[in-house]
């Protein structure tokens, strides 16, 4: 598949779901499946706190900017551009998507919600993390190997279960964050050719000869 075809597709179809999402969070209501999911994800033994708010800060704002430096470092010029313009676009997108869509976090929406250091109330969808962490991961799977790319989305999935497992979102809102972080993270490739910084680039390396690549 060649790499716009690749990209359109995972456009399309990560906005395919965060419609869906979004259809159903319009309502402004948790639905009992939803529910569910958030109290069984929520309700997980009180031990599991301080690991889970170390998985939230994966989300923070500041956290592409920080990869991006790495990537610097490593010379992979596109993937530190993509990375530095995920933060504009996060905000673009969570600002769109809540004027359009405004439901309340789950210390309003769902009784009995454990809140753990989180704020009652407030716009819940989408969740701003999740967008984050999933569009980092996206742009980390084009250029890393593939063992390291499945490690980024173990690490943007768990920082969306502690967002959930804090009370600071619904399930829908971090699966509607997520669809959009992969829809910025392809369309960023599709504009920069992210997955050209696979190789990376190698100063002072002699180009081969001839009879390098005979042998």
């Amino acid at each position: 598949m060649s790499r716009v075809r690749r990209d359109v597709v995972v456009i399309v179809a990560s906005l395919a779901v965060f419609a869906i999402c979004a259809v159903v969070a319009a309502s402004g209501r948790v639905g009992p499946v939803e529910r569910a999911v958030f109290h069984a994800v929520n309700g997980l033994p009180t031990w599991l706190y301080r690991p889970m708010l170390m998985f939230q800060y994966l989300g923070v704002l500041a956290m592409p900017l920080v990869v991006a430096v790495g990537a610097l470092a490593l010379r992979r010029w596109r993937l530190a551009g993509a990375l530095v313009l995920v933060v504009p676009l996060k905000l673009a997108a969570e600002r769109l998507v809540k004027l359009l869509v405004q439901r309340e976090r789950p210390g309003t929406t769902v009784p009995d919600a454990i809140l753990r250091g989180v704020h009652p109330a407030g716009l819940s969808f989408v969740s701003g993390h999740a967008i984050i962490t999933f569009a980092v991961a996206g742009l980390l799977a084009l250029v890393l190997p593939r063992r390291w790319a499945v490690v980024a989305f173990v690490l943007a999935s768990l920082n969306a279960v502690a967002r959930v497992y804090l009370g600071a979102h619904n399930p829908l809102d971090v699966v509607g964050g997520a669809a959009i972080g992969l829809a910025i993270a392809a369309a960023l490739d599709l504009v920069l050719d992210v997955a050209r910084d696979r190789g990376g680039s190698r100063r002072g390396q002699a180009a081969p000869t001839r009879e390098d690549r005979a042998t």
